[in-house]
């Protein structure tokens, strides 16, 4: 395999090539995806529902369709998936990604159209190789296998054409012969449902194996390799396996995580941060030594971007590539070659450099703490805690927080419960860190901090290591992309855990 690595490399900056056509001339590539989407689905249901024969440019699109959340086109993909045809897309829809939101019971169904396989997940997926290729030319990368933690749900079949799984099982069906030649570990466990099961299957089947590359959302990673270091006695992954040489991540902010993973890896790694979901392949890390990630503007999705301020309102405003200000906050509006037109993601970003577009993920729409005007979203969190561990020595696995309401004789405040890796010597000191972080960070959070006038210290619980495990699974969210909701504007998700805490105690 060390044979290929000079001929892959050759082919990476070939194809970086053609990343570089739409990185210097991103408008236009932007025109030209949305023309050959509406061109897709002119003569679908919606397409004639919205007369897209007469949409000639950008804003006759956007005056002509209103913005879609899931619930908007669940009619459409309801009857998509009962085998109808023609509605959103104008090619068979056989597969649906099923994708339940961090704090929502129900499922999303979202439809994956053969162009959204081959020309958006597929090819983003080659595309995060050939930036990392770019980046480190030197790379045996695939001298190895690719260990990929993906979901935990099987495939289900709804009738003899349509079938449904969350997006890592839709990817690894779909997914070419050859693929499997270089990825850990076989098809059987990548798709087992019971998630504490499949860890110790995962260590067991891939610790003798020569895995170069990791993939997988953080909390769960950590899960597999501290159990993978208990097997093996070994102090860090790269005993094990010693070309070990990536990490690629996404899901959550890895902020919180990166000197657990750095201690528990070992030197040498790089970490590569994707912005994939259910939706498609939306960005990638072009540097690792960069925070952004490049947007991905000619995978089949036109971008809009709308002012957090503008949700909610009747018509709500949306702006394109040009018009985006560094460091605002927007909320993800995208159409897509699956079918999915003016569809609101639910995740916010700012964007961090322009030309090229590099964005950061700053959070859900819908997750956040307002309760007193303060305007926290988690990227203010994750990076306030990231700051803490640094002052005070301690490392975070996880968190939520969420706000503490006036009472007829106290204060607002924001109680937070924290699952350490390493615990703080003194937890009064991690809070008065957390609190200065956030001051730091947020005008807004520092303005109702003001002599604790409006907001007092944090409040911080302690969690018990396998609390927030254990609320994950009473939900039937263990495993693939499910993680604890960092914040929330009601009580609801951190009255649970507590309530859970306690029969624990």
């Amino acid at each position: 395999m060390k044979i290929l690595s000079p001929a892959i490399s050759r082919l990476a900056r070939f194809r970086h090539w053609r990343i570089e056509q739409w990185m210097v001339d991103p408008i236009a590539s932007q025109r030209e995806v949305l023309q050959d989407l509406v061109t897709h689905g002119q003569n679908t249901e919606f397409g004639r529902r919205y007369g897209f024969k007469e949409l000639f440019n950008i804003k006759k699109f956007k005056e002509h369709i209103p913005i879609h959340e899931y619930n908007d086109l669940k009619p459409y993909i309801d009857r998509l998936m009962n085998g109808e045809e023609n509605l959103l897309w104008n090619t068979p829809v056989n597969w649906f990604a099923k994708s339940s939101g961090t704090t929502s019971d129900k499922s999303k169904f979202i439809p994956i159209t053969n162009e959204s396989l081959e020309d958006c997940h597929y090819q983003g997926a080659k595309d995060v190789l050939t930036l990392y290729y770019n980046y480190n030319n030197e790379s045996d990368l695939l001298t190895g296998k690719g260990l990929v933690i993906g979901g935990s749900h099987q495939i289900s079949k709804i009738n003899e054409e349509v079938h449904y799984g969350d997006l890592s099982a839709v990817l690894l069906q779909n997914t070419p012969i050859w693929a499997n030649w270089i990825r850990t570990p076989e098809l059987s466990i990548a798709l087992m449902d019971e998630w504490e099961q499949k860890i110790e299957r995962l260590a067991q089947s891939t610790i003798p194996e020569t895995v170069t590359s990791i993939s997988g959302v953080p909390t769960w990673t950590l899960v597999l390799i501290k159990r993978i270091l208990e097997i093996t006695g070994k102090s860090n992954l790269k005993e094990v396996w010693p070309t070990m040489e990536l990490y690629i991540h996404g899901g959550v902010s890895f902020l919180p995580y990166r000197e657990q993973f750095k201690k528990l890896i070992g030197d040498g790694c790089t970490y590569l941060e994707m912005y994939n979901a259910s939706e498609g392949f939306f960005a990638a890390q072009d540097n690792p030594e960069e925070e952004g990630l490049l947007l991905f503007l000619n995978h089949g999705i036109f971008y809009e971007f709308m002012p957090v301020e503008e949700y909610g309102k009747p018509n709500p405003v949306t702006i394109g590539l040009k018009d985006v200000e560094i460091g605002k906050n927007y909320a993800l509006v995208i159409s897509t070659n699956g079918g999915l037109w003016r569809y609101l993601v639910g995740d916010t970003v700012q964007f961090t450099t322009t030309y090229p577009f590099r964005i950061k993920v700053s959070g859900r729409l819908k997750q956040y703490i307002n309760a007193f005007g303060e305007e926290v979203i988690a990227d203010n969190t994750d990076r306030a805690i990231a700051m803490a561990c640094e002052k005070t020595g301690t490392v975070v696995n996880d968190y939520t927080a969420a706000p503490v309401y006036f009472g007829d004789e106290s204060k607002g405040a924001h109680e937070w419960l924290i699952e350490f890796e390493e615990k703080p010597a003194c937890i009064e000191q991690f809070a008065y860190e957390l609190d200065c972080a956030l001051k730091s960070l947020n005008s807004d959070y520092e303005a109702k901090r003001y002599k604790d006038m409006a907001l007092t210290m944090p409040q911080l619980h302690i969690m018990e290591k396998g609390i927030f495990h254990e609320w994950l699974k009473s939900k039937g969210k263990l495993g693939g992309q499910h993680k604890v909701p960092r914040l929330s504007n009601d009580r609801k998700y951190i009255d649970e855990i507590k309530l859970l805490m306690l029969q624990y105690q």
